[in-house]
């Protein structure tokens, strides 16, 4: 679960390079693959707890972090004279300092505040409704990451634009995370099973930056 969810995260960076339509609305192509990060987040989350999830949101932040600065020292390095597809690559690639920041910035608090709401809501519903604080923490860290990402990303976009790929944005990953709930519950029920753990996070510290204490 660890390796997919930093492989969405990674992937879901290059997809972004591609605008979709959808129904008449315009959405970067990361939506396909993105929302997955979350369903994994509250996976883990709920069987082991937010102190591993915390540690595996951060590596996930390092992994895409090295991806892109490997990336970008490609973009600058002199393309063979016969390869024809460096314009295509360095598309691919050469994310503005701008766009690279909100993205990372908005994974690390998004991702973080949905694994904090999974953790406290399980432990005040005692473990109960599982289904509940997955759409609830869902909607909390994915509104968050696009409160963060777009204003700093598409910076000068009319407000009233930018308030719509918002809603149009968060309506779809939490749309697209309701509809594969009863398979996440599979997964989660089964998991549990098999690992037999139920982590259940009391007295523990949610300092975000805490990483050791696992």
């Amino acid at each position: 679960m660890a390796v997919l969810f930093v492989v969405c995260l990674i992937a879901s960076n290059l997809f972004a390079t591609k605008v979709i339509c959808i129904l008449g609305i315009n959405l970067p192509g990361a939506v396909i693959i993105f929302p997955i990060s979350y369903i994994l987040n509250d996976c883990i989350c709920e069987v082991w707890g937010f102190r591993k999830t915390r540690l595996i949101i951060w590596t996930a932040f390092a992994m895409n972090l090295f991806v892109v600065l490997v990336g970008q020292l490609l973009v600058w390095m002199p393309a063979a004279s016969f390869w024809d597809g460096a314009p295509h690559f360095d598309y691919m690639f050469n994310m503005a300092p701008r766009v690279l920041f909100a993205s990372l910035l908005a994974f690390l608090v998004g991702s973080t505040l949905n694994s904090m709401v999974m953790s406290k809501k399980k432990v005040a519903d005692n473990g109960r409704n599982f289904g509940v604080r997955a759409i609830l923490s869902s909607v909390v860290g994915e509104f968050a990451d696009s409160m963060i990402f777009m204003p700093i990303a598409f910076w000068g976009t009319p407000v009233k634009t930018l308030f719509w790929m918002m809603v149009a944005q968060v309506s779809f990953k939490v749309c697209y995370e309701i509809v594969v709930l009863p398979v996440t519950s599979i997964v989660v029920r089964k998991v549990k099973a098999y690992e037999e753990v139920d982590t259940f996070d009391k007295g523990i510290s949610y300092n975000p930056f805490k990483i050791a204490d696992v």
